[in-house]
């Protein structure tokens, strides 16, 4: 199996990121080994030992993406019997012929909280992610006013883990409100509470039996895991979406971070990016 290296002398998740989407593009199995921090040249050469030795160890050429700051390091790196790739290679000439500026790169840059402007942003998703803690599952509904969105659906479709992916990623403030029995499922109505604030809200879905799948692993054989009452549930939810024109979609086939990406272009919800 190839093994896939993810490098730089920072974070290294400009390189994950860009070889993961990269890699997408090819339905191969890789082994994937991400080496942050790698800022000086003795952690170079046990990268670069480490690169060697899974070209020794499976005979393929290992792939490495990375994003390094000094040349000193990265020659390190592009010496060994790995296939390297930096996309920045690639776009800083380009970029900054047409910005008519000199790219002047400093380690941990993208990803720091020291930069001005990039500490705002650092602290915007801390907060995000303490309000989206606080206003879980419905459990402080007097700070709705705060909301950049409200996550609205029935048990274990989402809402918690798309609420806080939104937050740490975004930095937006998103609550999330349960739709329970107690609400009279039989005459659903949009809860009180959401009222003043249905310009936030945004509904979330699954298929029957997705929605089944999640809840028997929690109460196997339960009447809240059963198959006829997800399927109610889920009929009564979305008719009142329907009626209450508010935006809903339908997760069942789609990761947390393809949730919160629809989400955003639905919304237009504004981004706090690191």
């Amino acid at each position: 199996m190839r093994t896939i290296f993810y490098i730089s002398d920072g974070t290294a998740l400009t390189a994950e990121a860009f070889g993961r989407a990269m890699l997408s593009m090819f339905p191969s199995q890789v082994e994937h080994k991400t080496l942050a921090f790698i800022d000086s040249i003795t952690k170079a050469e046990q990268a670069a030992k480490k690169i060697n030795a899974a070209y020794e160890e499976s005979g393929e050429r290992p792939v490495i993406f990375h994003t390094f700051v000094s040349q000193d390091l990265k020659n390190v790196i592009t010496a060994t019997k790995g296939a390297d790739f930096d996309f920045l290679d690639y776009f800083i000439e380009p970029l900054s012929a047409e910005l008519n500026m000199e790219a002047k790169p400093i380690t941990h840059r993208t990803h720091s909280i020291q930069e001005n402007g990039v500490r705002d942003s650092y602290d915007s998703r801390i907060e995000a992610v303490n309000y989206s803690l606080a206003n879980d599952d419905g459990s402080n509904i007097s700070d709705y006013d705060q909301a950049d969105i409200i996550l609205l659906g029935v048990s274990r479709t989402g809402k918690t883990p798309t609420s806080l992916y939104l937050a740490l990623h975004y930095g937006i403030k998103a609550a999330n409100y349960p739709l329970t029995e107690d609400d009279d499922m039989e005459n659903l109505q949009l809860p009180k509470p959401l009222k003043l604030h249905r310009h936030k809200i945004f509904g979330l879905t699954l298929e029957a039996q997705r929605l089944h799948e999640i809840r028997s692993k929690r109460r196997d054989g339960s009447r809240y895991a059963s198959m006829q009452q997800c399927r109610f549930e889920l009929q009564e939810v979305e008719k009142m979406y329907r009626r209450e024109a508010i935006p809903f979609l339908d997760s069942t086939r789609f990761s947390v971070e393809e949730i919160a990406a629809k989400i955003l272009a639905e919304t237009n919800l504004e981004r706090h990016h690191y």
